[in-house]
């Protein structure tokens, strides 16, 4: 009797199964992201432009950590205005701090390139960007205000040797050009005393985003990432033009064969629009009937 008491009492404060472990929470996003920034600093793309960069800011090459700007530079592009994540710049009025972002991105289940993620103001996705990129490692990230209406994002580099410089991240293209990207000397970073680093944890670690979107904000890295800046940019307008519906629909809509010489991938070789539609689609070619760009 007693031996079947402690049975039945066993069974009933039987410790707890382990919890599995996530595969799609912040903490594997930022695992992800720094995982595929390493893969990515062998590419031509991501090579080019940090030499242009260093190039512009008279530096030498060994005094600026190559690795925390590709991590800068991989996250600028998928988290700002459409971007690799499908974002969308729109007014919202809210504080600068990425929380209804992360709540949005909690109901994506479904997700679709003709489809934003999340919408948010520019405050709002500058904050975004510079919680991930102090999450993924690299130091001095904060906001920056060139007017005061409007919000982006200031790197500032502190240099093995000399003085410090900043790097303006916009994260939309408002006020801007299209020839206007990561690094634009459109707004001055020194207008602003201090740039305070963003310490701020928007979201914890264990905050979960839905596999389908995860994995839709994973492809397009894999697929883009390497590109040049101006193909990048390039690609950041057709999405643009895509949740605008510029470019959705109408006679004057672009054909392949109008696009394909404009563009250009790491390879230095055109491709077709359509590609870029399809990737974005995240299926195999013919599971893709139609570009909304090409038709």
């Amino acid at each position: 009797m007693l031996l079947i008491a402690a049975t039945a009492a066993y069974a009933n404060h039987k410790p707890a199964p382990p919890h599995a472990i996530s595969e799609s929470n912040v903490q594997q996003l930022i695992v992800q992201t720094r995982t595929k920034a390493k893969l990515l600093e062998s590419s031509t793309g991501v090579h080019d432009g940090f030499a242009s960069f260093a190039k512009a800011h008279n530096l030498n090459l060994g005094n600026i950590s190559y690795s925390d700007y590709v991590v800068v530079r991989l996250l600028y592009e998928a988290s700002r205005d459409a971007g690799f994540w499908n974002t969308h710049w729109t007014i919202t009025n809210l504080e600068p701090v990425s929380d209804k972002i992360w709540q949005q991105w909690k109901r994506v289940i479904n997700p679709s390139f003709i489809t934003p993620t999340a919408s948010a103001e520019c405050d709002e996705l500058s904050a975004l960007y510079s919680f991930l990129v102090t999450r993924a490692g690299v130091k001095g990230v904060g906001l920056f205000w060139p007017t005061e209406n409007h919000t982006v994002t200031v790197w500032v580099v502190h240099l093995a040797k000399g003085a410090d410089i900043r790097v303006v991240v916009p994260t939309s293209q408002i006020f801007l050009k299209v020839t206007d990207s990561f690094d634009t000397r459109k707004f001055d970073p020194w207008h602003q005393t201090s740039i305070h680093e963003y310490t701020r944890r928007d979201v914890p670690d264990s905050f979960e985003i839905p596999k389908p979107g995860f994995d839709c904000f994973l492809r397009p890295v894999d697929k883009y990432a390497g590109a040049s800046d101006s193909t990048l940019q390039q690609i950041r307008y057709l999405s643009k033009g895509v949740f605008l519906k510029i470019l959705d629909s109408g006679a004057g809509r672009p054909r392949c064969h109008e696009k394909a010489s404009q563009t250009t991938w790491p390879d230095g070789g055109p491709i077709c629009i359509l590609e870029f539609c399809r990737g974005h689609a995240g299926g195999e070619a013919s599971s893709v009937k139609s570009c909304v760009l090409c038709g």
